[in-house]
């Protein structure tokens, strides 16, 4: 019941939020707090950390660009196109990097993701490091047009909700508890006679899939697809969301995102190094709330209703 009423208050304050901050800003939270699910969907659920998750992201962002300015494709269909793109690039990733568990894991999808970034930097459509710009909104489904902030925000609130609903069942679903039994212990659920390759690839592609729709909305939003979405950087960014708000939890990359993104955003314009800030407030997470944010709050507040 708490968990339905926590649900319907934060969507309350989505709903309301435009009229109160700048809705590009909130439009940004959204999309990399889609991202940060998506990988905590890897990582928190499935125990496989990548570092090459800006592939992902930013594929999908110069292909959605690239086909809504130059092929003149509709927003709605330059997404998918870039999700889909996401989805094929993330099943021949993890067709290779499955093979390997651990940090060999982690290093081969941060090489695919360099690999990645070396093309984007190459191909001509992609135009180096100047990037696909003035990418036109466009109007959804013919009938809403983009240009207007607030139609924009709704439109990137149903995208976000929408995959966070898909993350959300398939979290609870079947897969979603095999895919926990494999995190915390492979050999005992091969035992059992789960066929763990077929499910971390799924669970691989799934979570590419959605990162691409991340980024293909981000460069609706922002109307450009730069080298800036395929550094390893970013894949490091989305690594610190998820473990600043709670790795393995819903809500915690959204809320590991939302303070990424708010600190970036209002520190810029000052004089103090925004990585050096994020940094320390990174250590001091890592000591006082070791599950993250979020991840401690619901751990304390589980602890105290079943004291109660």
């Amino acid at each position: 019941m708490a968990a339905r009423l926590g649900a319907v208050a934060a969507l309350a304050v989505l709903l309301a939020a435009p009229f109160f901050l700048y809705p590009v800003f909130l439009m940004k939270v959204l999309c990399f707090a889609l991202f940060a699910c998506a990988f905590n969907l890897l990582i928190g659920f499935g125990g496989l950390l990548s570092f090459g998750h800006a592939a992902f992201f930013g594929s999908a962002a110069y292909v959605t660009a690239h086909t809504v300015k130059v092929w003149g494709l509709s927003p709605e269909l330059g997404i998918l196109l870039g999700t889909a793109a996401a989805a094929v690039l993330g099943l021949a990733f993890g067709g290779i990097a499955i093979r390997r568990q651990g940090i060999y894991f982690a290093m081969i999808t941060l090489a695919l993701s360099q690999m990645v970034f070396f093309l984007a930097l190459q191909l001509p459509f992609t135009h180096g490091e100047d990037g696909i710009q003035a990418v036109p909104r466009g109007t959804l489904f013919g009938v809403i047009d983009l240009n207007e902030p607030m139609a924009m925000y709704y439109t990137v609130l149903g995208v976000f909700l929408i995959g966070f609903a898909i993350i959300w069942r398939t979290v609870h679903s079947p897969f979603g508890q095999v895919l926990k039994a494999i995190r915390e212990n492979e050999p005992r659920a091969v035992s059992l006679g789960y066929r763990t390759d077929r499910y971390k690839l799924l669970a691989f592609v799934l979570s590419a899939t959605l990162t691409g729709l991340a980024g293909g909305t981000k460069a609706i939003v922002f109307q450009l697809a730069t080298l800036t979405d395929v550094t390893w950087q970013m894949s490091g960014e989305v690594v610190l969301m998820t473990l600043l708000g709670g790795m393995g939890t819903l809500s915690g990359p959204v809320v590991g995102a939302a303070l990424v993104v708010t600190l970036e955003n209002y520190l810029a314009a000052t004089s103090l190094p925004v990585p050096v800030v994020i940094g320390c407030i990174f250590i001091v997470c890592v000591l006082l709330f070791r599950r993250g944010i979020a991840g401690e709050i619901l751990a304390r507040f589980g602890k105290q209703k079943r004291n109660g």
